[in-house]
């Protein structure tokens, strides 16, 4: 363990610009939630309306847990259930970053002649991830200072222990790979799994399924609604076994391998590597699969749950308010479409920025200067990885706009009408995410050090453009965000002017980064 408070204090340094913004994006969301709520709904009876239409769709069943209390600040809460699954991909990027990638880059090795334990490293990256969940979980619980303090302490520390769990999932994934990418990889798949369960649970009528998933257990201490502490037993026995799990695996591999073999390739390249774009579609088509099963399951449970959930919200006026507001759309089902279809364009912008962002591993793994130096170009280096960054969204939000586009035809009855409709919702998602391709890719040319607060930048996309709408901020704040200028599809009226200058904004950053690649050194 010695020398694990230095590395504490590089972390922190590195991360300076990046942990702050997602610790506090993270930690205001369900306030924010409660506060907008509470602003539409004034009267008890009204409460008791929303929690009822809301508990009685499958669809927000799906996305954000069951509703367990009419009160404002309980449906808050659950309306910010998809908030422990963001903070639980933040610390597994976090964790991940500070070990395995630190030993891939060989920074670790350099870092271990000195004077270093052999576990500090693992140990600096959970202290500062934990510390961060911790933070989490303070500034939500005194953010609902202004409600009862036992449910406040209910959320943050649900929230601190979801962080936590992931946060030792990914120590655990960093031991098995010899790639941060398989790292990532096997802890995003967890969590994936995680989520799945707990919206099966949840929309299946089989509870009990929902109590593997730690993501539910935070929900089951039922914050402001007649709080339960003992799922914290459960939190603290799995967190104490990963870790312990992680520290056994570190002591039994050697520095920069994983517990699982690599798999050996070809002595030589097959003819279909002998391009730069068939390389990258190499490296880029696991993450392009992954995103795409991922959301082919998400848009083909809110269509299939869209006209049930229609159903239940038809009389509620204040609830066909806020679809209103964060979707559009003539008809309920449309609305209920479009709000969920929004917020998983946002979503799909992570695969953007990952995506964009596999050129600079690329780079710091001293992966692309042999292709450099030989007969290829930076630009046409560069524009391979840019079919990704630019053509995997579409084909992610194709995906999710035939899925929920089918399954709701499927419910309906006419699939000829809905497909291309939703389809059309999805797409134009577009413009707003190669923003983000766009932003990276600037980043990377000019600034390629500060390329990690492209996820910052996403967060407060995340926040003015779906949260701002809720709670009425300046449009000065919501119109910061490339999602507040799209059109509300399906039902809504499309307008070229923002799509066109979203493009162009788009086009400009790409030319600008490409600029700035062009003319600064490798590395």
């Amino acid at each position: 363990m010695t020398g694990t408070w230095s590395l504490v204090r590089l972390i922190l340094r590195r991360d300076r610009f990046l942990l702050p913004p997602w610790v506090m994006v993270i930690a205001v969301l369900p306030v924010v939630q409660t506060s907008g709520i509470a602003e539409l709904y004034t009267d008890e009876a009204a409460l008791r309306r929303f929690a009822a239409s809301m508990g009685s769709a499958p669809a927000f069943s799906a996305l954000y847990g069951p509703v367990l209390h009419w009160n404002a600040a309980a449906m808050g809460v659950w309306r910010a259930g998809f908030t422990p699954v963001v903070l639980a991909l933040a610390v597994i990027l976090t964790v991940v970053r500070h070990t395995r990638a630190e030993e891939e880059t060989g920074r670790r090795e350099l870092l271990g002649a000195a004077v270093l334990g052999r576990r500090a490293a693992l140990s600096a990256a959970l202290i500062v991830a934990g510390t961060a969940c911790l933070a989490v979980g303070l500034i939500v619980t005194l953010s609902f200072r202004a409600y009862p303090a036992p449910g406040a302490l209910a959320t943050g520390l649900g929230y601190a222990c979801v962080g936590m769990v992931f946060a030792a999932v990914a120590a655990v994934a960093a031991q098995l790979t010899e790639s941060a990418g398989g790292a990532r990889a096997i802890a995003i798949s967890v969590l994936g799994l995680a989520f799945a369960l707990r919206m099966a649970g949840d929309t299946g009528g089989t509870g009990w399924l929902s109590w593997s998933s730690p993501i539910a257990w935070g929900q089951r201490m039922r914050p402001f609604a007649g709080e339960e502490w003992w799922p914290l037993g459960l939190f603290a026995a799995l967190v104490i076994t990963l870790c312990a799990l992680s520290y056994a695996l570190a002591g039994r591999r050697d520095l920069g391998a994983g517990l699982l073999p690599p798999r050996l390739g070809p002595a030589d390249a097959a003819p279909g590597l002998a391009t730069p774009l068939a390389l990258a579609w190499r490296l880029h088509r696991g993450s392009l699969a992954g995103w795409s099963a991922a959301v082919a399951f998400g848009g083909a449970v809110v269509g299939a749950t869209a006209q049930a959930a229609s159903g239940a919200l038809g009389q509620n006026r204040q609830a066909l308010e806020m679809l209103a507001r964060l979707g559009g759309g003539a008809g309920v089902g449309q609305a209920l479409i479009a709000s969920v279809v929004s917020i998983l364009g946002i979503a799909v912008s992570g695969y953007a920025i990952q995506a964009a962002s596999r050129m600079r591993t690329e780079e710091t793994l001293m992966r692309a200067e042999p292709l450099l130096c030989a007969a290829v170009s930076r630009r046409r280096w560069t524009a391979s990885h840019l079919v990704f960054a630019f053509g995997g969204p579409v084909v992610v939000l194709a995906v999710l706009g035939l899925s929920a586009g089918i399954a709701y035809g499927a419910v309906t009855g006419d699939p000829g009408a809905h497909v291309p409709e939703v389809l059309g919702a999805a797409l134009v998602q577009l413009p707003a995410v190669w923003t983000l391709s766009a932003l990276v890719m600037a980043l990377f040319g000019l600034l390629p050090r500060l390329l990690p607060l492209a996820w910052a930048v996403l967060a407060a996309f995340l926040v003015f453009g779906q949260v701002g709408a809720l709670l009425d901020l300046p449009g000065a704040l919501v119109d910061l965000s490339p999602f507040s200028h799209l059109p509300r599809l399906p039902g809504g009226e499309v307008t070229a002017t923002p799509l066109i200058t979203l493009v162009a904004i788009a086009a400009a950053l790409t030319a600008a980064g490409l600029y700035g690649f062009r003319r600064r050194d490798i590395g």
